[in-house]
């Protein structure tokens, strides 16, 4: 902290901060770690680019078999520019 905040103030603040972890540690769960739930995340998010990369290059090979664009075939299967 601060060298000019007082002993008092800081010992607010670390409380406010602790009242904080308590609060989000309920939300998460009691035996929930969180840095488990964030590697189990990414790992999750990894499949799902994965398996978007894979479906790209499949439309990109269905436009080029029936000679149209990608756009098209998003459209057809009713894809959104997201998707």
């Amino acid at each position: 902290m601060h060298a000019r905040t007082s002993a008092k103030a800081q010992q607010a603040r670390i409380e406010s901060l602790q009242a904080e972890i308590n609060e989000l540690q309920q939300v998460l769960g009691e035996d929930e770690n969180a840095e488990q739930i964030v590697s189990r995340h990414i790992k999750l998010l990894h499949r799902y680019n994965e398996a978007k990369d894979a479906t790209q290059i499949l439309i990109g090979k269905l436009a080029a078999y029936r000679q149209t664009t990608i756009r098209q075939v998003h459209n057809d299967y009713g894809l959104t520019v997201a998707d």
